[in-house]
């Protein structure tokens, strides 16, 4: 059988079309990598707009043209990683091609392109007949809600997607609440990610729905809804659902209006050692009340929770110093992250005992202590639950496990949820 290289070079050839030097560079690594692998093993593409490691040349629909055609037979390639380039709806049409030629690629990443509705069309329409692929990550494409409707339609017919993006698309209440109803009986999907929506009523109708299907779904163990404008009713409308929950294991309210009072409610979730491992709620304003709260469910109830987020919640001393309490007590909670909160010295000196006693690693939070004349003080690590941070290191690889420990920590979690949607 040919190369990848040879193939992608051959259609060029006879298409007429011009070769991308970024793709033949790649894939001359990745035909290397095939020769080394057994035919069980598969590679993954890695073809990124932002690679600062070599000259990018970034794709356009025509390099996608080219590529979807040289990979329609492909059995080696599981993996495509697209993400920053300039494909438009023409270039999804084409990828929406090659999804249902193919029958190995099991991830697609299409971050940060220019994909409107038209082409999540495309893409949603292939995937009705599509059976092999388990991640697809949109976020970034403006498709809007028209564009998430029709990728919720296709998860009423699609059998195996496990992991659905599409964070930052522009989706709006309509196709929120279209997602809340599909997911009430899709059992396939595993992760979903709807952060940053586009929503313009204060009513919560979206979080309620979200609450309705949490209540009945028991396939789900990761949801986002970062940056919904969530406020403490909706909050409660998800602690009540998620009392009757035992499969989600992440839940991510990022960047919402989150108070004490939506606090203490999720305090009240941890004393019933749900399923629930992973908590970010960095960017609310929980306040020392809400620290108290959560830092109490966790001392003397809760032994399931294994990472919580909390950076800039207008924390004090008062509340970090009872988080820091809570830690010695509690054995299962191995990651915390307080950057942004009000690091007095009380908290400081904490944190720091915290980490020289080894109870808290520097590698699973985000502060570093050192001292100046006498006092101790925190720094800032780059460390966190970052799942959906995007970022490209310029001096070594994707996935630092410090850097997006959420990667880690999921996919030790439970059985059953792909690793590589990164």
């Amino acid at each position: 059988m040919s190369s990848i290289r040879d193939r992608y070079s051959a259609v060029c050839s006879e298409s007429e079309l011009p070769t991308n030097p970024y793709i033949l560079h790649v894939l001359h690594d990745t035909d290397e990598r095939v020769s080394r692998l057994s035919p069980e093993e598969g590679v993954e593409i890695k073809l990124t707009g932002n690679n600062r490691l070599l000259p990018v040349q970034r794709l356009s629909d025509t390099d996608v043209l080219a590529l979807s055609k040289a990979l329609a037979d492909n059995v080696s390639v599981r993996g495509l990683d697209l993400r920053y380039n300039s494909i438009t709806d023409e270039g999804a049409a084409h990828l929406g091609v090659l999804l249902q030629e193919n029958a190995s690629l099991r991830c697609l990443n299409l971050m940060g392109n220019d994909i409107e509705v038209s082409g999540a069309e495309f893409i949603a329409k292939a995937l009705h007949r599509n059976e092999t692929l388990k991640t697809l990550q949109m976020t970034g494409n403006k498709i809007g809600d028209k564009g998430g409707m029709h990728f919720a339609a296709m998860l009423q017919i699609n059998s195996s997607l496990e992991e659905l993006d599409l964070g930052d698309c522009d989706l709006d209440t309509q196709s929120l609440i279209a997602f809340a109803i599909v997911l009430n009986h899709n059992k396939n999907a595993h992760v979903i990610n709807l952060s940053r929506p586009l929503l313009f009523s204060q009513q919560e109708e979206t979080t309620v729905h979200m609450a309705r299907m949490l209540k009945v779904n028991r396939h789900l163990r990761e949801l986002h809804l970062g940056k919904h404008e969530m406020k403490d009713f909706g909050v409660e409308r998800l602690c009540d659902a998620l009392s009757f929950n035992s499969t989600l294991r992440y839940l991510d309210l990022r960047c919402n209006s989150i108070t004490r009072d939506g606090a203490k409610c999720l305090a009240e979730l941890l004393k019933q050692n749900t399923g629930l491992e992973i908590l970010d709620l960095a960017s609310n304003r929980i306040e020392d009340d809400g620290a108290v709260y959560v830092s109490e469910a966790l001392a003397m109830y809760n032994n399931t929770l294994k990472a919580l987020s909390i950076p800039s919640n207008n924390i004090g001393a008062r509340g970090l110093v009872s988080l820091a309490k809570a830690l010695k007590v509690n054995t299962t909670l191995s990651h915390i992250y307080i950057w942004g909160n009000i690091l007095e010295a009380p908290a400081c000196l904490a944190f720091s005992k915290l980490i020289e006693s080894g109870r808290l690693s520097e590698e699973d939070t985000d502060v570093s202590p050192y001292e100046v004349e006498g006092r101790v003080c925190l720094s800032e690590l780059f460390h966190g639950l970052r799942r959906h941070y995007y970022w490209t290191p310029s001096y070594r690889q994707d996935g630092d496990p410090a850097s997006n420990s959420s990667l880690a920590l999921r996919d030790t979690a439970k059985e059953g949820v792909p690793s590589s949607f990164i």
